[in-house]
């Protein structure tokens, strides 16, 4: 008996996860074919990953080759915080329908995991 089986008794419970459980295959509006804001979205998540990490390693960059350690320490943070605002934007315009459905089928992996009962 599995030491998460418990856990995955009082998951089940959740009304969350009984809708996720009758959702059935949430996944069906990934073959259909997305607007265009859901496009437009898609590539703001995608340009916001760009803004990230590799901005403020390039800010980094150039702090340490001009001399300026405040080019990074404000720039760092504006530049990671203008990404999570084009990340929400991007989400935002990528629509709920696509974030419940990929939540649903999530749910329902992790809790056939949870209580062995795997595909």
């Amino acid at each position: 008996m599995s030491v998460f089986k418990p856990l995955a008794k009082r998951i089940a419970a959740t009304a969350w996860m009984r809708n996720a459980m009758s959702n059935g295959d949430a996944l069906h509006i990934f073959r259909e074919k997305p607007a265009l804001q859901a496009y437009v979205g898609m590539g703001l998540i995608l340009i916001s990953y760009v803004i990230g990490w590799p901005a403020v390693a390039m800010l980094g960059l150039l702090a340490f080759y001009i001399g300026e350690p405040l080019t990074l320490a404000i720039g760092g943070p504006l530049t990671y915080g203008l990404s999570h605002l084009v990340f929400l934007a991007g989400l935002y315009l990528a629509g709920k329908r696509y974030a419940v459905a990929l939540a649903h089928w999530a749910a329902r992996k992790a809790l056939a995991s949870l209580s062995g009962k795997e595909d």
